[in-house]
């Protein structure tokens, strides 16, 4: 690994953060994924929360020893959980993207009691975009946000799916049609919502083939009410801020990739180096050494992807300035995942489709999630494209 966009003080940074999550992910890894244990998940939420890290991305509110924290400390950290365990980081990737919108576009009220449960750890976060008929296609949303004007609250009526930590999450931003009579881009708005509200359920749980231990369901608004303060920035300018925040679980995703990718590579290696087959070590094998090859070059390229948008974003750029640079990282960190991936069962054969010699299929299982979260391989293709032929509009 090469890293050639950290500093001396980022490495010093990611060891800090690796020791941490080997003293408490590393031994609760196998019940998060074979009892798919939420007491465990909370409890590494908690300590990463005591330990400052969930604070990375607010300079103001972060009280560590980094001089200057951001987007890229909060990647390395998403990298090195999912490196043990990416369905853990899955929750923590998404409370933190639950944190970043309230702390830039929340009231004051309305951070000053919602944010510092998510950043100390003791609260889960969660965002509500998707929905039964909306997936990549945001701007076709169907759910309905309107101001009773008599009392002064807002009330949402609709259905979100796959929504990462529904059910078990404390805050929900939600987002909603605040004005049918414009395009959904310009009559959009989030509100926060909280955990009990009267008219809130969770018609479903989903269950996945990968990443175990990641709560993921449905989430319905009937009539929910909630104060005209919990509106997160101005009434119909919530595709804008939904747009930010997509730049921002981008990045973090290619992190996510790139931990993924390198817990596969390292289980390769490791089977290649000691495989004895034809009184030859595996890895000699050409074929072997032509994956192994690939493997790197694409981890080098996933790496150097998102640490350049991540640092990008910390150096103050954003927007639809960013939006190419992070779903590049995203695209190429979270394909790189599942190729090394399926390449690690091949190497492994039989061993690694097998639970009892390792975790190489459970890291193929975990990684098929990561082309299709947080915008599809196939969108993020899409933003990239938009950029590089501007005044054309794609046949989607």
């Amino acid at each position: 690994m090469k890293d050639f966009f950290l500093t001396d003080e980022d490495r010093r940074f990611r060891g800090e953060v690796r020791d941490v999550l080997q003293r408490e992910l590393a031994p609760r890894a196998e019940a998060i994924e074979d009892g798919q244990d939420w007491e465990a998940v909370k409890t590494v939420v908690r300590a990463l929360g005591d330990a400052g890290y969930l604070r990375l991305m607010f300079r103001d509110l972060y009280r560590g020893p980094l001089r200057s924290p951001g987007l890229t400390h909060a990647t390395i950290l998403s990298e090195e959980a999912a490196y043990l365990n990416y369905a853990f980081e899955t929750t923590i990737g998404t409370a933190l993207s639950c944190a970043y919108p309230l702390h830039k576009h929340a009231t004051p009220s309305a951070r000053d009691r919602y944010l510092g449960g998510i950043l100390d750890g003791t609260a889960i976060g969660a965002i509500g975009v998707t929905e039964p008929n909306v997936g990549s296609d945001s701007a076709g949303m169907e759910t309905q946000i309107r101001l009773d004007e008599a009392t002064n609250e807002w009330v949402i009526d609709g259905l979100k799916r796959y929504i990462s930590n529904a059910s078990v999450a404390d805050v929900y931003i939600v987002y909603g049609i605040t004005d049918p009579d414009v395009p959904a881009q310009k009559g959009m708005s989030a509100v926060v919502v909280v955990d009990g509200a009267a008219g809130m359920s969770f018609p479903r749980t989903y269950h996945f083939m990968g990443r175990r231990g990641c709560v993921v369901g449905e989430v319905a608004f009937e009539g929910v009410r909630v104060p005209a303060d919990h509106l997160l920035g101005e009434r119909n300018k919530g595709f804008r801020i939904m747009l930010e925040m997509f730049n921002f679980e981008r990045i973090i995703l290619g992190g996510s990739g790139l931990g993924v990718s390198r817990s596969a590579f390292d289980i390769a290696k490791a089977h290649a180096r000691t495989r004895v087959t034809f009184d030859q070590n595996l890895g000699a094998k050409q074929l072997i050494w032509d994956m192994i090859a690939e493997m790197s070059w694409r981890i080098d390229a996933a790496e150097l992807l998102t640490y350049r948008a991540a640092k990008m974003y910390d150096g103050g750029i954003g927007g639809k300035e960013l939006m190419r640079e992070a779903a590049q990282a995203k695209l190429v960190a979270t394909e790189t995942a599942n190729f090394c991936a399926d390449r690690t069962v091949q190497i492994l054969g039989g061993d690694g489709i097998t639970k009892e010699y390792g975790r190489a299929e459970q890291i193929y299982r975990d990684a098929r999630a990561l082309p299709i979260v947080g915008g599809t391989s196939e969108m993020a293709k899409y933003l990239i494209a938009a950029r590089e032929l501007p005044g054309l509009k794609p046949n989607l």
